[in-house]
This record gives structure tokens, sequence and C-alpha cells, in this order.
């Protein structure tokens, strides 16, 4: 989006009511705009202990693994506020999985890939070590007053590709299939575009 990088990480909340399964329909709500849903693959970090004020240093030891994540966004919404928690956590507006893969099997996050398809046209394809703070910084920067609790999925971050940046824009319709997708195992989600 030819933004600044930031200094620390942007942090906003997504409701639990966002979590949708990775073969879901997106449903599209009728406050949504036909030219604003956005796409954005994301690598999800599983919190697998209580964690509160955490060094980076021993950040990892808190992770039990990951998955894939959808970070739905309503573009017309985002930019009205400067808080995007409204925009970004509509009913179903984070697809989650279909797995969570151990950080035994992935010691190193740095070696996923990240993929996004729409109607069959690759989108994003980005890799994990692009990211702008490694997962250890991201979890330690939360966790600073906060207690994580087990199972606390932090989202981290897209790859460039989404619809906003596309000339012309490329927005989610209904009738469009969406495939979101990480390697090593992480795997698909498969989802249709519907309209509420």
């Amino acid at each position: 989006m030819k933004l600044a990088l930031p200094n620390t990480p942007t942090v906003f909340l997504k409701a639990s009511t966002c979590i949708a399964s990775a073969s879901d329909p997106i449903i599209l709500p009728s406050n949504v705009d036909h030219d604003e849903a956005d796409y954005e693959v994301e690598l999800a970090i599983v919190i697998g202990r209580k964690c509160k004020n955490v060094s980076v240093a021993e950040a990892a030891d808190y992770v039990l693994g990951y998955a894939v994540a959808n970070d739905v966004t309503a573009r017309k919404h985002q930019e009205k506020t400067s808080q995007w928690s409204y925009a970004k956590g509509m009913d179903g507006f984070c697809p989650l999985g279909p797995c969570i893969v151990s950080t035994e099997q992935i010691p190193d996050a740095a070696v996923l890939n990240l993929k996004t398809r729409l109607n069959g046209r690759i989108m994003q394809n980005g890799s994990a070590d692009d990211m702008i703070f490694s997962i250890p910084e991201i979890v330690s920067y939360l966790s600073q007053g906060h207690t994580l609790l087990p199972g606390t999925v932090i989202i981290t971050g897209t790859p460039c590709g989404i619809g906003i940046s596309q000339s012309p824009p490329q927005f989610l319709q209904p009738g469009d299939e969406l495939r979101i997708s990480i390697s090593h195992g992480l795997g698909t989600q498969i989802c249709p575009i519907a309209r509420d």
C-alpha cells in the first residue's frame, strides 16, 4: 500500500465471530460495497501456553504452531476511521486453517511461502522472511502488559498483491473462488464468495 514501514507492529483486534473454517463461504454483508472487500493471506501464530512480558529471546517457546489466515478487509470502512477492527472484524472475516502445524515441524517459519489465487490467477506470492517484524518480536511486543492465553491467534501481515493495490483494483465478488495457501503443510483455504 506504499506506506512507511512502522517502528512497532500495528495492532488491532478481530472478534471471535470473525473466525470461519477454511472451506466456508465468505459472506459479504450488505454494508460492504461491491468495490471494497479485499483478501490478505497471512501467517497465523497460535499461542500454546500462557504468555506475559516475555523477551524476544524466549518468545518462541510460547508458540504452539502456525496456520493459514485470511484477514478479509472492507477497505472503505477501513479508510473511514483510525481503528481497523470494524473493517476487519465482520462475521466470517477471518477464515482460519485448515490445520495447525507445530513448531516442531517448522522450527523456522521464515521458510514459508504465502500465496493467494483468485479465480485461478495468482494475486499474492510472498515469503515469511519478508515480514517487517520477526515472530519472536511480534509475540514479545504483544505480551508486554498483556496476557496471551493458550489458543490466542496472532495474524502477522500480508505480502504485496492485495486487491486494492492491483491496477485496476480487484475486489472480491459473489461467485469468486478464493484460494489462500501457505507451504510446508499448512494447507489451502478454498472459500467461495457470496453476498448476504
